[in-house]
């Protein structure tokens, strides 16, 4: 799935799961695809093999016993590293059989990864419709933020739940930089006034969507590209091969890429709740299915118009994989 934030150690750190049999693990990335800086190969590096261990968090009502605990998203925020995990399951409705979560949390590290104090908040930090959130990610160590604040999205369903693909739409939450890990410090977007100043709540039941794509909305990343001054949104969806949504976990028996593939849509927007404007789509996307798709803010040129993508896709597609953007202005 590989979250992704630039440290304060300039390096890279990225997240997996399903990797080597394992449900987690944890990245250093170094050296630059533009400039030739790469390691030895691999040039992702393997930090901590198990920094959440799933016999002792995959034991819970609704959570899969086995591959239940995912990554969700990092940051690095003065020199620390914020590592958001969440529980799911496979889908208990076998009419829409999406990756649904259930809870999730947030994990700390003060040694880029090598420790994790794991019990930096509780498990259910975050429930419900919250139950993923995704930081939006700035510069090197946070430098060049908007404002005081941490942000993070968080992908919902029509019915008040969290699914890693095919949902509906996407809520924002906030919270001041220095207390992120307090959660009655949370606060989230309920739309902006009639001078379009943006609206807060800490009742996350006020919060309304910065995003909606219905059926077709993933667990998307967002970063700040600041040559262009606008936010970029990847997102994606599972579609049937007539175009029709169709979750990636529907196809029980595995990918079919005769019966399903997914989208690639890219969004911009001049806000961090938007309103997002679609500049790419490809309605077959990856060679078996890409998903999960961001930016790295440290892979983005001075001017903003090149940047590398990072995701992830089943069968030869299931890695790191990169692919360069190249923006035009018409």
């Amino acid at each position: 799935m590989w979250p992704i934030t630039w440290a304060g150690d300039g390096n890279l750190y990225t997240a997996a799961g399903d990797n080597q049999e394992s449900p987690m693990n944890f990245w250093r990335v170094e050296g630059h695809p533009d400039k030739g800086e790469w390691g030895p190969p691999p040039f992702v590096y393997l930090v901590n093999n198990l920094p959440i261990d799933p016999k002792t968090y995959c034991q819970r009502q609704h959570v899969h016993p086995k591959w239940g605990v995912k990554p969700s998203s990092l940051l690095c925020v003065s020199d620390r590293l914020y590592f958001a995990v969440e529980l799911m399951n496979f889908g208990e409705n076998p009419q829409w059989r999406r990756q649904q979560n259930i809870s999730s949390w947030i994990i700390t590290s003060n040694d880029y990864g090598k420790t994790w104090n794991r019990e930096a908040t509780p498990q259910d930090f975050f429930t419900g419709r919250l139950a993923s959130p995704h930081f939006l990610q700035f510069g090197k160590n946070y430098q060049g933020a908007r404002d005081e604040y941490v942000y993070a999205y968080f992908t919902i369903g029509e019915d008040g739940n969290s699914y890693w693909e095919n949902a509906d739409g996407i809520l924002l939450g906030r919270v001041p930089c220095n207390q992120i890990l307090q959660r009655g410090q949370w606060e989230f977007w309920t739309g902006c006034n009639c001078n379009g100043v943006p609206q807060w709540n800490k009742q996350e039941k006020y919060a309304c969507p910065v995003f909606t794509y219905p059926m077709m909305t993933g667990e998307n990343h967002v970063s700040y590209n600041p040559g262009l001054k606008r936010y970029i949104m990847g997102n994606y969806g599972f579609i049937d091969r007539n175009g029709a949504p169709f979750p990636y976990h529907q196809m029980t028996s595995g990918w079919n890429p005769e019966q399903q593939t997914s989208q690639l849509t890219l969004f911009e927007a001049p806000e961090p709740w938007g309103p997002w404007a679609l500049f790419y789509q490809c309605d077959d996307w990856g060679n078996s299915g890409g998903y999960q798709p961001s930016f790295p803010t440290k892979w983005i040129s001075e001017d903003g118009n090149s940047m590398w993508m990072v995701y992830s896709g089943s069968l030869e597609d299931y890695n790191f994989t990169l692919q360069k953007l190249t923006l035009e202005r018409f």
